[in-house]
């Protein structure tokens, strides 16, 4: 994880986002979803889901929204949702990973496709860049939320813990974990006092891109909103920095 930061990419889509309800409920619907389904829909025996569903009440997220993302989770109402994940390419070759849950298959993969297409992009194989990236844990300390805060304590309350990297800037501090911690370490670090800017179980690109041309750019963010306002798609992860 040496060297690598998504403070700046989540700022920076926090900042194209904010002004768009329903992309904040949609990040709040995938976090209920994968909290969910990782200990379970009933936020009293699940305290990462519980956290979540107190970010979303903030939010003023309605509560048919939150209880849909819990439904989807655990199969009530008789729906029965698969989980999917979809790889291709974007403008410049930028890898893409999008993860849904649907009731049909068909009809998702349809419209990933054709989102792929409006932008000069392709859908791929599986397999194709999933190995360009890492699942990891993410929990993100705002620093300028919490001066008084410092590198050592934070450190050494992470690794004792279970967490795998601490990384340091001015704004922030980036706690990463192996997925299967993360439920765990975010408990423990909530309970020790310390609250977070971002929490999630993510995918990291291992070697970010750094050089897209404006264009491109532009062509590959239009790309992640179309994809991201499918009601069947829960993230979308790309290799651009």
């Amino acid at each position: 994880m040496s060297g690598h930061s998504k403070w700046h990419n989540i700022q920076g889509r926090k900042n194209a986002q904010d002004a768009k309800r329903g992309k904040i409920f949609q990040k709040l619907a995938h976090d209920l979803y994968v909290a969910a389904k990782a200990g379970g829909a009933d936020p009293e025996m699940n305290a990462s889901l519980r956290l979540v569903v107190d970010k979303a009440k903030a939010a003023n997220m309605p509560k048919d929204n939150i209880q849909r993302a819990l439904d989807k989770a655990s199969g009530a109402g008789g729906a029965k949702f698969e989980e999917v994940t979809y790889e291709g390419y974007g403008p410049a070759g930028v890898a893409v990973l999008v993860e849904a849950s649907t009731d049909n298959i068909n009809r998702t993969v349809s419209t990933v496709r054709n989102s792929f297409k409006h932008y000069g992009g392709s859908l791929g194989t599986s397999g194709s860049v999933a190995f360009q990236f890492d699942r990891k844990g993410y929990l993100a300390i705002d620093r300028t939320a919490f001066p008084e805060l410092d590198e050592d304590t934070i450190l050494e309350a992470a690794l004792e813990a279970g967490a795998e990297d601490v990384q340091t800037s001015d704004e922030a501090f980036e706690i990463y974990t192996e997925p299967g911690d993360f439920q765990s370490i975010e408990s423990a670090l909530t309970e020790a006092g310390y609250s977070f800017e971002e929490s999630e179980v993510t995918m990291i690109a291992q070697n970010p891109m750094t050089d897209l041309s404006d264009d491109d750019q532009e062509k590959l963010d239009k790309l992640v909103d179309e994809l991201e306002d499918n009601e069947d798609v829960l993230a979308v992860y790309t290799t651009a920095d």
